[in-house]
C-alpha cells in the first residue's frame, strides 16, 4: 500500500481526507498531540518510527513536515488539502478556535493562540504554505495532488491519483462547519 500524506493544515478538509483513507483501509492518523510534541522537540526518530507503522497521515504536524517525510519514506504520495480561498479558510478557523479555545498548537504552528486578531498572519502563512508544497513537487506533479472539497474534488480524483477503485460509497464530508 501506498503511503499517503496530507500536507493541508487543520480547517482545509483533512477530516474528510482522513475519512477517505480508512475508506480504503489505510491506517490512519491525523492530529495527534504526542506527534505534535516529538516535532516540536525534535524527535525525528521517533516520528518516522511511528510513521513507519501507518499508511495515511494528515494534519499536525504531519502536514509541517512533509520534506521530511519525503526523503525518509521514497515513493509516498502527498494530498494538499485546501478551501477555496484563504478568507474562507480563516473563517472556519475562527469558528473552531470559539469552540475548542486558545491553543499552544496553534500558537506553536501560526504564532498566536486564537486567530481571530490576526488575520493578515494567518492568511499570510496559509497561502505561504500552499506556495512552498506546490513549488517543492514542481519538478514531480505525480507526487502531489491538490483538492478543495468545496470546489467538487472528491472519490475521483483521489482515486486516479492512487490508482485505487473509487469506494462503493458516498463521499464524506467530514467536520463541516455550520
Amino acid at each position: 500500500m501506498t503511503r499517503v500524506v496530507g500536507c493541508g493544515f487543520n480547517r482545509t478538509g483533512t477530516t474528510t481526507l482522513g475519512a477517505c483513507m480508512s475508506a480504503w483501509g489505510f491506517r490512519h492518523m491525523p492530529f495527534h498531540p504526542q506527534a505534535f510534541e516529538l516535532w516540536q522537540a525534535g524527535d525525528w526518530d521517533a516520528l518516522f518510527a511511528w510513521a513507519q507503522g501507518l499508511d495515511s497521515l494528515a494534519d499536525w504536524p504531519w502536514a509541517l513536515i512533509y520534506p521530511q517525510l519525503d526523503r525518509q519514506f521514497p515513493g509516498t504520495k502527498f494530498i494538499l488539502t485546501r478551501r477555496k480561498d484563504a478568507a474562507t479558510w480563516f473563517r472556519s478557523l475562527c469558528r473552531h478556535a470559539e469552540k475548542t479555545g486558545p491553543t499552544l498548537y496553534r500558537e506553536k504552528v501560526y504564532g498566536h493562540a486564537t486567530p481571530h486578531s490576526y488575520e493578515e498572519d494567518h492568511t499570510r502563512f496559509y497561502e505561504s504554505h500552499l506556495r512552498r508544497v506546490r513549488a517543492y513537487f514542481s519538478e514531480r506533479p505525480h507526487d502531489l495532488l491538490e483538492v478543495c472539497w468545496e470546489e467538487g474534488d472528491g472519490w475521483e480524483e483521489l482515486s486516479r491519483f492512487l490508482g485505487l477503485q473509487v469506494p462503493d460509497m458516498p463521499f464524506p464530508h467530514e467536520n463541516r462547519s455550520g
